[in-house]
């Protein structure tokens, strides 16, 4: 089984990745599992036709010490596509992970952990505790940094192999970098400019994802593009993504840039 984790800057398209990734892998007649592990709880919604599906957290919550079933969190999406929500804490008040940390031992507990891959979709926020935690327990195993060739986003990226290099040397940990995707934003030589980024961090490009209308019309249609437009190049490059996650075989520990390394990078490719 392979357990794989998106990260990347918050708005940078993991969720819209991660629900594309899960319905091409799906089409190629994997079980897939995925969990949204933000607060927005959004991650899944493409795959549930546009519904917001209850989350773990806001089951315990209401329930308190009272069971939870599996089939109050586990949801079937797309193509058979199984969705669970983390959620997360009220606006305002921290949870050092304790979210994800809930979820995962309540899927754990039901033997939901299974099937052919997981794709964990986690919140971009470096500094929060549900960031580290699926990394540092040994869930995410193989970690794609989503991000386009926007400095903020590189910075993000670099910042998360950081978080990478520091937590492969635990014990529990297995986490290594599997590759980089860049979310386009129509920036010039963006695909040279994180190919060569992800080089740098001793990874490599692994798709490069055009931006594309099509994806603001599946989602405006409450639907991945997978099903909303599976004959459209968009599409196939989802699914040649999801071909090459199956196929990757190439795990490193990062090598983050200096801030001043970063920026020279950047600016060389404008």
């Amino acid at each position: 089984m392979k357990q794989i984790a998106l990260y990347g800057k918050g708005g940078i398209g993991k969720s819209t990745t991660s629900a594309n990734l899960s319905a091409a892998l799906s089409g190629m007649g994997l079980d897939i599992l995925q969990i949204g592990c933000d607060p927005k709880r959004d991650s899944t919604r493409m795959l549930m036709h546009g519904q917001f599906i209850p989350t773990v957290m806001d089951l315990v919550r209401v329930r308190g010490e009272a069971p939870i079933t599996l089939s109050e969190v586990e949801f079937t999406g797309f193509n058979g596509v199984r969705c669970v929500e983390a959620g997360g804490p009220e606006p305002g008040v921290g949870c050092a992970g304790r979210g994800i940390i809930a979820t995962f031992q309540l899927l754990e507990k039901f033997g939901a952990l299974k099937g052919d891959v997981i794709v964990y979709d986690v919140l971009g926020d470096v500094v929060c505790g549900g960031f580290a935690m699926p990394m540092r327990e040994g869930y995410a195993q193989d970690v794609y940094l989503v991000t386009s060739g926007e400095l903020m986003s590189l910075y993000a990226a670099n910042n998360i192999c950081k978080a990478i290099q520091r937590l492969s040397s635990r014990t529990k940990s297995t986490c290594r970098l599997a590759g980089v995707i860049c979310n386009a934003k129509n920036q010039p030589n963006e695909e040279e400019l994180v190919a060569e980024f992800a080089k740098r961090v001793n990874s490599s490009l692994i798709q490069f994802i055009p931006r594309d209308r099509v994806v603001q019309l599946a989602e405006l249609n409450r639907k991945t593009v997978i099903e909303y437009e599976p004959a459209s190049a968009q599409a196939e490059c989802y699914r040649t993504l999801g071909k090459r996650v199956m196929e990757n075989t190439h795990f490193t520990i990062p090598t983050p840039l200096e801030i001043d390394e970063l920026e020279s990078l950047a600016y060389s490719y404008i």
